[in-house]
């Protein structure tokens, strides 16, 4: 399976738990087995159209995905929000 690692508040969302793991074809399916696994983190990461919100960045393996990226059963996804402030 693969393994979804969230950072920030997107932690908290999923219980504090830091690793998900996940079995998907690719970033976006991944990314709809965390939101039903974790429902506090939907809408969060995916908007309604299930593409990735512009604020959050999606690493596998340490290069950016996209929602189409394929994910394996060895792959690791990092979700990083964007850090804000003024």
């Amino acid at each position: 399976m693969a393994v979804v690692r969230l950072r920030g508040q997107l932690r908290g969302l999923a219980g504090g738990l830091p690793e998900h793991a996940v079995e998907a074809g690719n970033v976006r399916e991944a990314l709809r087995a965390l939101e039903r696994a974790q429902p506090a983190v939907s809408g969060w990461i995916l908007d309604e159209r299930g593409l990735i919100r512009r604020h959050v960045n999606v690493f596998v393996n340490g290069e950016r995905g996209t929602e189409e990226t394929p994910v394996g059963p060895d792959d690791r996804l990092e979700v990083l929000p964007a850090i804000s402030g003024g």
